[in-house]
């Protein structure tokens, strides 16, 4: 059987975009969303048109409950999961005092808690079975901060850190755990910096280009097959960032 993978918040962005493609190279995929069912159903049926099949789940994995019946779900289909990718998050915009505990709760819930619930969930499988690649998509903002977005940052370094520690954890299970820290990748998660700040950001970026999903979906791809790396923060950013 292909590997299968596990992709939430894929029916949007950078996560449709690998889920398409990894479903395109060969791979099992099942992919997760949460509110935007119709985007879901487009991606199923676009890849269906090429005969090829994915698996669609909706779940809020920021609730435990809904990742425990996504994970039940495609063990029972399966019986394993080689590669969990945990892409799913929201970012916001704000001054910091201005952010409240609602704002704080509702981002660690769905940019942190999600990829401990998920990780959670599926490592037990891996272990049983000596062998799994777990990635997790953070962001540049993650390694460097951004102004306005501190509870965002905040979430993206604490999937780093969780990345670095778990991948000391499970190495000897054969386990590779990494993240991939996106830098401006033109999304519709992006679509309100405008032109100017677009401007500003490719002439910053030693590339002068924005980045791609497909960019993200390369690396992705890459750390699926590769079986030396694990514990690393790459990012795939242009140069606008060069640690």
């Amino acid at each position: 059987m292909s590997k299968v993978i596990v992709i939430t918040g894929a029916s949007r962005g950078i996560g449709r975009n690998m889920a398409y493609n990894l479903a395109l190279s060969g791979y099992k995929v099942i992919a997760n969303y949460n509110k935007s069912e119709e985007a879901a159903k487009s991606l199923q049926k676009e890849l269906k048109e090429q005969n090829i099949d994915i698996d669609i789940f909706k779940a809020d994995v920021s609730v435990k409950s809904e990742v425990d019946n996504l994970i039940n779900f495609v063990i029972q289909k399966y019986k394993k999961i080689d590669v969990l990718i945990n892409n799913a998050g929201i970012a916001q915009e704000k001054l910091f005092t201005d952010i409240t505990e609602d704002d704080f709760d509702k981002m660690m819930k769905t940019n942190l808690y999600s990829v401990f619930y998920t990780t959670k969930e599926v490592v037990k499988y891996m272990i049983k079975n000596h062998s799994g690649c777990i990635i997790n998509i953070s962001s540049i903002y993650g390694i460097t901060g951004g102004s306005c977005e501190v509870h965002y940052s905040m979430a993206k370094a604490g999937v780093d850190g969780m990345t670095k520690a778990l991948a000391k954890e499970l190495g000897p299970s054969n386990i590779r755990v990494n993240s991939v820290a996106p830098g401006a990748i033109d999304t519709e998660m992006n679509k309100d910096l405008g032109e100017e700040v677009w401007n500003q950001i490719v002439e910053e970026t030693p590339l002068m280009k924005k980045g791609q999903p497909i960019d993200i979906t390369r690396c992705i791809k890459w750390l699926i097959e590769d079986e030396f790396t694990t514990g690393q923060v790459i990012s795939p950013n242009g140069g606008l960032v060069i640690t």
